[in-house]
C-alpha cells in the first residue's frame, strides 16, 4: 500500500524524559544513577515506528527547557517529525523514574503534575497537520483530562472525516486517572466505571484497538476478558489485538470466536524478562508497521511480538526498540541467547543502526600526543604545563579550517588537553580521546586500568580512541595480553554507549607486508571486537588496501570506515598515501598530527613563534592536507 502523504502515522499524547535506575535488583529508594531516554507511550510508538521504516510524528508538548530540548533533538536523531511538538513556555517536560527490583517488580513514579503534554488543547490540533498522515494513533492517558481529551477527539474527527485510519492504544495507567497514589505507578489495573465510560465512547470510531487483558477490561467495563472482547465488538468494527505478554497476542478481525484461542494467534518469543515497561509501545510500533503497509494480521502480530520481546529484554524503552535491519535479522536467524541483551550480533546491529549520525568522512587534526610534546617542552627548557595552552591554539587552527562544516574533527587528550576539549566543544567538531598509555606495549591504559567509571564521565558525543602497537606475528603471550585489553575496552565502550576508534600500528614492531594489517584486523574481529572506526598507517600497495577492505566487508558491514594516520610523514608522502587509497571506499579520511603541529610546537615552546603565528601556520598545514584529500576524492 503506497501513498503520497508525507507521514504514515501521527501518535498523540504523553511525552516524557525517562530516568531508569542502572542498579538492577534495587529499590527505587536506593538507586544511585539513572539512564536518561525519551519516553511516554505515544512518543515511544513514534520512535519505534520510525525505526521500522514508517514516517512518523507525535502530537505532544515539551517544556522550554533542557529536557524539552533533549526530546526535540533525540526525535530528530530518530527521524521522527517534530512538526507536531509544541514548546510550552509555562509548563515543564514530564519525567518518569523507574527501578528494576526483580523480573516482576518495577517501581515507577510519574512526575506529571501540570506537565507540558497535558497542556495540549484543541487549538493545537491543526487539520493540515493531521491530514498529512495516513493514520493517527490515540492513547488512553490523554482521555483522562477534559482538555487533552477534547484535543484527541478533535484529531479523531478530522481523521474520520478524511478517511484516515484511527488506531487506539488503550495505555491504561490507573494512577494517571487519579485512581491510585503517586507511589502506585506500577499498578496496571483498577476497575473504574468512570474510566470505562470515557474509553468505551472512543471505541466505535477506531479501526485498530490494542490492549492487554487488563486494558481490554478497562475499555469495555467487563471483568471477564471474553465478555470484554464481545462488548468491544458490539460497538466497534475495529481490528482488536489482545496482548498476552509472553504468550504473544490474539488478533480478531470479525466476530469474536467461541474461544479466544480461535482468533489469529501471534506467538510470543520465549526470552528473559528484564524490564516490561515500554514493551507494549514497541509492540504497537511493530503492529502498525504491518497494519499500515497492508501485511497480513499474522505478519503484523509476529513483528509486534518480536518488537515487544526486544523491549522486555533490555533496560530502557525507546532506545531498546529494534531497527528494521535488527528485527529482520532476529526473525530470520533467531538468537542463541535466552536473554537477547546478551546476543552480541544483535547488540552490534542495534548499536550500529541507532548510533548518532555522523558525516561519511572525517578529516581530523590529531594532537592527543603527550610524550612527544613533553620531550619538546623538556628540550626547550619550559614547563610541561605550557603544552595545554598550545593545544588550545591547535583547536583554533582546526576550527578556522572547519568553519562550521561537517566532517572535521580533532584528537585531544585528558592529560594536557582539558582546556582544548572545552574549546573544541564550541565548534561542533568530532572529538576523539585517547585512553592508551603513550608508547605502551603491551597495551596499558593511561591513569587507570579500570575504564568503566572514567568513560561514564565523558560526553556521549566523544569517541574513545586507543592506539595499539599490534602485529599479527607478535609472540603469543604479547598478542593474548593486548587482545584481552582491546576486548575489555570494546566491552566498556558498548556498555557506556561511546563510539570506539582503534588505531593499529604494526610497521614499527615488525614487517609490513601486503597482508599484515588485514591479518591483524581479522584476529581482532575474531574476538568479537568491532570498532566504529579503524585508524591505520598508510599502505604500500593497492593489494594491501584491498586485503584490508575484504576483512572489513566480511566481518562488519556497519564499520564507519578507516582514517589514515600520518606518522610525522612530510606532506608530499601523505599526498602519495592519499593517492594510493583514493579508490578504497572504506578509507574515509585522515587523522594527522605532527605533520601539522610538530615544527610549530618546537618553535612556540622555545618562544620563537607567537600565538597568532602558531595558529596561522597550523591552520595552513591542516588546510593543505584537507585540500589534498578532497582533491583526490573529487578526482575519483
Amino acid at each position: 500500500m503506497t501513498t503520497a502523504k508525507p507521514l504514515d502515522v501521527i501518535t498523540f499524547g504523553r511525552c516524557s524524559v525517562d530516568l531508569y535506575g542502572q542498579q538492577i535488583g534495587s529499590r527505587l529508594e536506593d538507586i544511585s544513577s539513572f539512564a536518561k531516554s525519551v519516553g511516554g507511550s505515544p512518543t515511544n510508538i513514534a520512535i519505534g515506528a520510525a525505526r521500522l521504516g514508517l514516517k512518523s510524528a507525535v502530537l505532544t508538548a515539551v517544556g522550554d527547557e533542557q529536557m524539552g530540548r533533549f526530546v526535540l533533538e533525540q526525535m530528530g536523531r530518530e527521524s521522527v517529525s517534530t512538526a507536531g511538538i509544541k514548546i510550552d513556555t509555562e509548563r515543564l517536560t514530564a519525567l518518569v523514574l523507574l527501578s528494576v527490583e526483580n523480573d516482576k517488580t518495577f517501581p515507577l513514579v510519574f512526575y506529571r503534575e501540570n506537565c507540558a503534554d497535558m497542556g495540549i488543547t484543541e487549538d493545537d490540533v491543526r487539520e493540515e497537520f493531521i491530514t498529512s498522515a495516513r493514520a493517527i494513533c490515540v492513547t488512553g492517558t490523554h482521555f483522562s483530562k477534559p482538555g487533552v481529551a477534547a484535543a484527541q477527539k478533535k484529531a479523531m474527527r478530522i481523521a474520520k472525516a478524511n478517511g484516515m485510519k484511527i488506531a487506539f492504544d488503550i495505555d491504561y495507567r490507573p494512577n494517571l486517572w487519579g485512581l491510585a497514589g503517586h507511589a502506585a505507578g506500577e499498578e496496571r489495573y483498577i476497575a473504574s466505571e468512570r474510566v470505562s465510560k470515557h474509553l468505551s465512547a472512543i471505541l466505535p470510531d477506531c479501526d485498530l484497538i490494542v490492549g492487554t487483558e487488563e486494558e481490554i477490561r478497562a475499555a469495555s467495563g467487563k471483568e471477564d476478558v471474553y465478555e470484554a472482547l464481545e462488548a468491544i465488538r458490539a460497538v466497534s468494527k475495529a481490528v482488536i489485538v489482545l496482548k498476552r505478554g509472553p504468550m504473544g497476542c490474539v488478533v480478531f478481525e470479525g466476530p469474536i470466536p467461541a474461544k479466544i484461542d480461535d482468533g489469529i494467534i501471534g506467538k510470543g518469543f520465549p526470552i528473559e524478562v528484564y524490564n516490561v515497561l515500554g514493551a507494549g509501545d514497541g509492540f504497537m510500533a511493530g503492529f502498525l508497521r504491518g497494519f499500515l503497509r497492508g501485511e497480513s494480521h499474522q505478519t503484523s502480530a509476529t513483528w509486534a511480538n518480536a518488537c515487544g520481546a526486544f523491549a522486555v529484554s533490555r533496560l530502557l524503552c525507546s532506545p531498546e526498540y529494534p531497527t528494521w535491519t535488527e528485527l529482520q535479522t532476529f526473525l530470520k536467524h533467531g538468537s542463541p541467547q535466552h536473554a537477547l541483551r546478551k546476543d552480541e550480533n544483535l547488540n552490534h546491529i542495534h548499536w550500529a543502526t541507532t548510533r548518532r549520525p555522523q558525516p561519511d568522512g572525517l578529516m581530523a587534526l590529531a594532537i592527543d600526543h603527550r610524550s612527544q610534546l613533553e620531550a619538546m617542552a623538556d628540550k626547550a627548557g619550559v614547563s610541561r604545563e605550557k603544552i595545554s595552552a598550545f593545544k588550545v591554539l591547535a583547536v583554533a587552527a582546526a576550527a578556522k579550517i572547519a568553519d562550521g562544516r561537517p566532517g572535521f574533527g580533532m584528537l585531544l587528550d585528558e592529560k594536557y588537553g582539558r582546556q582544548a576539549l572545552f574549546a573544541a566543544a564550541k565548534h561542533n567538531v568530532w572529538i576523539g580521546r585517547p585512553v592508551e598509555l603513550p608508547g605502551s606495549r603491551p597495551l596499558r591504559f593511561e591513569f587507570s586500568q579500570d575504564l568503566g567509571s572514567r568513560l561514564t564521565e565523558w560526553p556521549v558525543t566523544h569517541t574513545i580512541k586507543c592506539l595499539a602497537f599490534y602485529h599479527p606475528d607478535d609472540p603469543a603471550v604479547m598478542k593474548a595480553e593486548q587482545q584481552e585489553k582491546l576486548r575489555g575496552l570494546y566491552d566498556a565502550a558498548r556498555k557506556v554507549g561511546r563510539e570506539l576508534l582503534v588505531e593499529i600500528i604494526a610497521g614499527k614492531t615488525g614487517e609490513l607486508a601486503d597482508d599484515t594489517i588485514a591479518r591483524a584486523l581479522g584476529e581482532l574481529y575474531a574476538l568479537g571486537i568491532k570498532p566504529d572506526w579503524w585508524k591505520l598507517e598508510p599502505q604500500r600497495s593497492a593489494k594491501a588496501w584491498g586485503n584490508i577492505a575484504g576483512v572489513i566487508e566480511t566481518n562488519d558491514a556497519f564499520c564507519r570506515g578507516i582514517v589514515m594516520l600520518g606518522l610525522e610523514a612530510p606532506e608530499k608522502e601523505l599526498a602519495a598515501a592519499f593517492d594510493a587509497a583514493k579508490d578504497v571506499p572504506w578509507v574515509k579520511g585522515f587523522a594527522v598530527g605532527r605533520t601539522i603541529f610538530g615544527e610549530v610546537a618546537e618553535g612556540w615552546l622555545a618562544g620563537k613563534v607567537t600565538d597568532a603565528a602558531a595558529t596561522a601556520e597550523m591552520a595552513a598545514r591542516f588546510g593543505r592536507l584537507v585540500e589534498l584529500w578532497q582533491g583526490r576524492r573529487a578526482a575519483k
